[in-house]
């Protein structure tokens, strides 16, 4: 561990070196001390990593990183026998305290990556249809509303959104009774009656631009 913790330390003091940016002036772009552990799935600009199926994370916001941090923390979610990523990221979620989530949180909402690549195929058209339905929480572009909970998607990769689309539907995530937004998740996902409109709600999504 302490071999693998050097490296990954390295590799971090190399890439900030590469850069040519001034992180020192903002707090916010200063790696906090555990965030060597999130590159190991992640990468190190958190462009995520499907082999690994790691999400891509760079830019979301702390607000919801937070949450989904204390969610695996506290058991509402990575639990279900069927919730392999999850697995990976509850004990990750368990090392960190409070002040570290939030120190986390702060720096992955700050950090940029190359924009997801495509890889799920679907009707856009049939797939506008559907979100309809899903721009009250996330917005018309998909561009999110954190008042009422609801992250940005088109910087998720399409194969993750798939996936959880997948596991809402399944019962996989957002059964916990302290999960509200998962239960609303869960009651959203009825609309998507198969897989194809899963994949069409989730191509179109990836045809917006929400910047």
């Amino acid at each position: 561990m302490k071999k693998l913790s050097g490296f990954l330390s390295f590799a971090l003091v190399a890439w900030l070196a590469g850069t040519g940016t001034a992180y020192a002036a903002d707090d916010a772009v200063i790696p906090p001390p555990k965030f060597q552990y999130c590159t190991v799935c992640h990468g190190i600009q958190m462009g995520g990593n499907f082999l690994n199926a790691a999400p891509r994370l760079s830019g979301m916001d702390k607000r919801y990183v937070e949450r989904q941090l204390n969610a695996f923390k506290n058991g509402w979610r990575g639990v279900h026998p069927d919730d392999n990523g999850g697995h990976e990221m509850r004990p990750m979620a368990a090392i960190l305290s409070d002040k570290e989530i939030s120190e986390v949180a702060k720096y992955v909402s700050a950090v940029d990556s190359a924009a997801p690549a495509v890889s799920v195929v679907g009707d856009a058209q049939r797939g506008k249809t559907l979100y309809a339905s899903c721009s009250a929480c996330h917005g018309a572009a998909a561009e999110g509303n954190m008042l009422v909970g609801g992250p940005a998607l088109t910087d998720l990769n399409d194969w993750y959104q798939l996936t959880q689309l997948k596991n809402y539907k399944a019962g996989v995530r957002g059964n916990d009774p302290d999960d509200t937004y998962g239960k609303q998740m869960q009651s959203a996902t009825a609309l998507l009656t198969d897989e194809q409109a899963m994949q069409d709600v989730v191509h179109y999504i990836a045809t917006l631009d929400s910047k």
